[in-house]
């Protein structure tokens, strides 16, 4: 989800892969494989690619977050019982600490 939201937001501002690249001070091949989801970006990576593409910081951390959660679970068959669960754990946690 997040490389291919990468690449059009590069593409977009005809920014080269290498240029990018460049910026984040990593490998193009890297970079390519980021974008096309075979290696995943680091967390490290959100601020600055927010910064370079112009991309609300929140958004991007969200997508790759989601993207991690989706490596990790592999695809599994209960992935999307077990994510509507977390779901649940997550609103009642947040109902919590807003009630505090």
């Amino acid at each position: 989800m997040i490389g291919e939201h990468i690449r059009v937001l590069r593409e977009n501002q005809n920014l080269l892969l290498r240029e990018l690249a460049a910026t984040l001070r990593i490998d193009t091949a890297m970079l390519s494989k980021m974008e096309r989801g075979l290696r995943p970006f680091r967390k490290e990576d959100i601020k600055p690619l927010s910064n370079i593409l112009k991309e609300n910081e929140s958004k991007l951390y969200t997508l790759w977050l989601a993207d991690k959660i989706l490596r990790v679970t592999d695809n599994d068959k209960f992935t999307s019982d077990a994510l509507e669960i977390a779901l649940m754990s997550c609103k009642q946690n947040n109902m919590n600490q807003k009630n505090r």
